[in-house]
Formats: structure tokens, sequence, C-alpha cells
């Protein structure tokens, strides 16, 4: 490898916004970061500022460039995003209609409900490996338009999008695309298609012409406007964020396995070239799409992860930082009888209970504080196990978990999740894998590695974390989460 120009990585999630400069060889240079503004406006409902995103991109990418010494020393960027969540905006304006809707948002749950109750669900799941949830962008897209009047009626100058879209379209100026992973979440791409598909679009009365053209993971997709950063720079890959992250932490195999926890949880397995069709209420999605070789992934997506612990400090006062709940979660020998459930926007796979909420059982005088965090951290590898077995029936048995994203760097849970499953786990070094992965998308578009095998180079050292506790101790925790379960399922 002998171009020592930098590639600029954006990384745009649910709570903030990222810019990550790469040396070819997947060394770190720098990186810049920005929060977002977390709209609430109403119990389940959950929204961003669009403009806000772009803004505060724009300004970790200026950021970049200048620590890079200019556009010039950027050969490619590489962008990777939230996925599902929804912007819907002017073509000719260029302005958002409303708040983004986040992937998190449950506002279209009944509608998604009619559609299961009518016998759609098996038929899209064949389609798009999707499940009727309100977690995917289509029934988002169909909400703007019965919602917003100003949607509704710009007709041939409505433009949806995906953030990466968003981002993109700012970017150059008004390319409109988006990659053929965040397209496969949408719930209006059949899974080995390559455009969207007019009968999906029907089913949710999105119009093709407001959707941006399908692209693979990596190419050459446009050039940001000169203005912006000095001269133009080449984007050169696309991926949503779990998708990137599997790239990124080298699962480039089948059968090779991630899970990466950020606000969420989300398990990705390498299904190579055969699309997968669960029939353990898991997701089918594309992993990514290189050298005209489109690869599958099958997925398991926990709702709140990261957001919990979050939430212990913002919402709860458990925490003075989110770094503590580890030091907490060795303080005590265990959780004291405390079961924590993590419903707080609904349970993901392989639940799938929109209206599940959060549950604390088991309290007792000998529970303090530091043993509801350990229930609450507790609770993923719980998750966690249920998803073991879901991916197991399905043919997709974890020999070993790659574990990555901020929440991965807590030691003791990282131990916890190993302990839970009873296989090892690996954690690189660089726990941010979504960046990476989309750095590596991108030095392969911009023609600095021929494919994913030579890129491999650019994948970060790993340190491994041994299962070993008590196989009785499993059993009793997991017994306990059983019964916990089963009261949250009866009643939600």
């Amino acid at each position: 490898m002998t171009d020592d120009r930098c590639i600029l990585v954006i990384d745009e999630g649910t709570t903030s916004t990222r810019a990550v400069l790469y040396s070819a060889d997947g060394t770190v240079i720098a990186s810049a970061q920005k929060e977002l503004t977390q709209h609430y406006p109403a119990p389940g409902l959950v929204e961003h500022d669009a403009s806000e995103i772009w803004e505060r991109t724009l300004a970790c990418a200026r950021a970049m460039v200048e620590r890079a010494g200019g556009a010039h020393r950027i050969a490619a960027i590489g962008v990777t995003n939230q996925r599902e969540t929804v912007v819907a905006w002017d073509k000719t304006t260029g302005k958002p209609l409303t708040r983004a809707i986040v992937w998190q948002d449950r506002r279209t749950d009944e509608a998604c409900r009619t559609l299961r109750e009518a016998g759609h669900e098996a038929a899209v799941q064949e389609q798009t490996g999707l499940l009727l949830d309100p977690y995917f962008s289509g029934s988002k897209m169909q909400w703007i338009l019965r919602n917003v009047p100003e949607a509704a009626a710009l007709g041939e100058r409505l433009a949806f999008g995906t953030i990466e879209t968003w981002l993109v379209w700012n970017l150059t100026g008004g390319v409109h695309i988006t990659d053929v992973t965040n397209a496969s979440r949408t719930m209006l791409m059949g899974l080995e298609a390559s455009d969207w598909d007019a009968g999906l679009c029907a089913m949710f009365d999105v119009p093709r012409s407001a959707l941006p053209e399908i692209v693979p993971s990596a190419g050459a997709f446009g050039e940001t406007q000169a203005d912006l950063f000095g001269a133009p720079i080449p984007i050169t890959g696309l991926a949503g964020d779990q998708q990137a992250a599997t790239i990124g932490q080298g699962c480039f195999a089948e059968g090779e396995t991630k899970a990466t926890l950020g606000t969420g949880a989300f398990i990705l397995a390498n299904m190579g070239t055969r699309p997968p069709r669960s029939q353990h209420r898991l997701l089918g999605t594309v992993l990514s799409e290189v050298g005209g070789e489109r690869m599958f992934a099958l997925e398991g997506s926990v709702f709140v992860a990261g957001s919990l612990v979050k939430w212990l400090r913002d919402s709860m006062g458990l925490l003075s930082d989110a770094a503590q709940s580890e030091a907490m979660a060795r303080s005590v020998a265990d959780s004291a009888g405390v079961m924590f459930v993590p419903a707080l926007s609904g349970l993901g796979a392989p639940y799938w209970l929109a209206d599940a909420r959060g549950s604390i059982t088991g309290l007792s005088f000998a529970a303090s504080r530091a043993h509801i965090v350990r229930a609450a951290l507790e609770s993923i590898g719980h998750v966690f196990h249920d998803l073991a077995a879901a991916f197991g029936s399905d043919g997709a048995p974890w020999q070993l978990l790659r574990l990555d994203g901020g929440m991965s760097a807590n030691d003791w849970l990282a131990q916890d999740i190993a302990d839970v499953l009873g296989v090892p786990c690996e954690r690189p070094e660089d726990v941010e894998t979504t960046a990476r992965g989309a750095a590596i998308l991108a030095a392969i578009g911009a023609g600095l590695y021929p494919d994913l095998a030579s890129a491999s180079a650019m994948v970060s050292p790993r340190a491994r974390f041994s299962p070993a506790m008590e196989e009785n101790t499993r059993a009793g925790r997991l017994a306990a989460w059983r019964k916990a379960m089963a009261g949250v399922e009866t009643t939600a």
C-alpha cells in the first residue's frame, strides 16, 4: 500500500455524529464528534432534526479535512449511518419537510398491525427478510405522506431517504442514492432485487418518484461540492451502520458473527451468498455488495442497549457517567435477585413485542443502586442468550461472538456476555468498527484495495473473553430471566 492519502468516514449515529480520519492501512488518525438532539414529542415517538444532523456532520467532516491537510489529502469518503430513520425533503429547496422519524419510533405500530392481521407478513418476510414492524422505513414514509400535508402536495418534488441518502444529497448538491444495505431495511426492496418493488411500494402508498437510486456498497457514487471542503472529494463507500460494523469486524466468511452494542444491540451472522429465511423471527438483510457479489446476513435487532445506561444516568440518576456502570456492577457479587427487562421502547428480536414495557422485579431491602445497575447490564446477556438459540435454530450457531460498539468497552459486560452464552467473545482494540467498515468499503471503492479479502489488513487486532461462569449460576439466572419475561409477555 503506497497511497499515503487518508480516508474520511462520516459515521452518523443515533445519539451523535462523527467524522473519523483513517490512513490507508486502517490506523485511526483523528476524529471529531458532536451530539445530536433527541426529540421525544410523545411516548413511543422519537425524532431528529435533519438539518441539525447535516450541519453537525459537516462541521465534523470539515475539522477532519483540515486535520488531514486539505481535501487533496483525502482519497475517498465513506458514509455509514443509523438505519431505518427517514427524512423527507423538497428536491427543489433541499429543505426537510418535518423532523426525521428515528428507527426507534413506534408511531406506525397500528398500521403494521393492520397489515399483519390482513395476512401480509409471511409474504413480506419471504420477499424482504423483514417483519411487519414500525422499526422499518416503509411505514414511516407512509405516515409522513398521510400526516404531513406538505409531503403529499409536493408530488414529483418529494424526496425520501434514509440518513446516508440525506447526507450524500447535501454533500453532492443533489445526488439521490441509497446503498443496497440501507435499501434492504426499508421493506420496499426484495432481498435479491436491485430496484424498488412496485407491490411493496403500493402496500405502503410510497411513490417510486420519491425514492433514491439503489447502488452497491463500494463504487464511485459522486463527488462533494467543491465549496464544502475546498475541492471535490469522491464518495466511494456506503453502508448501514450494522452492516458496516460487520465488515469492520472482518466477518467476511459465512458463519462469522458480530454483536454491536451501541444505542441498541445488533447481531449479524454472515450467511454468504444465500438469502436467509428465518423461521424464528430473525431478519434477513443484505450485508454488502462489492465487486458484483451480494452477501447476506441473518440479524437479531435489540432495541435497547447503550440507551439503557443513558437512561439509568440521565432519567434515573443512578449513574454520574456511563463508565461508572462497570465499577458498580463489579462492586456487588450478584444482582440480589433483581431482574431487569430492558423493554423501554418495546422488545425486538426474537420477541417482537412492540407494546412491551421495561420492568424491574425482585426488589427487596437488600437491593441497592449497584444491584439495579448490575441487573440492567445482566439483561443484555439474557437477551443475547435468547437470540443465540434463535440463530442456532436458523442454522447459524454462534461458535464465537465478536463484540464492538461503545458499550463493549465495558470489560465486565463483555465477560458476562461470554459467561451467559457459554461461548468465547472477542473485542477489537478499536471498538468503533462501524466507521472502520465504512473505511474498508471506501478504500475498495477508491481502488486502494481490490476486494474485501485484501482489505482485511485494515481490521483491528482483538482481545478474547472466555466463558468462566459455573453452570448452576448460569441456569439460575436464565430461569429467573424466563420468569421475568413471562410476566412481560402476558401483559404486553
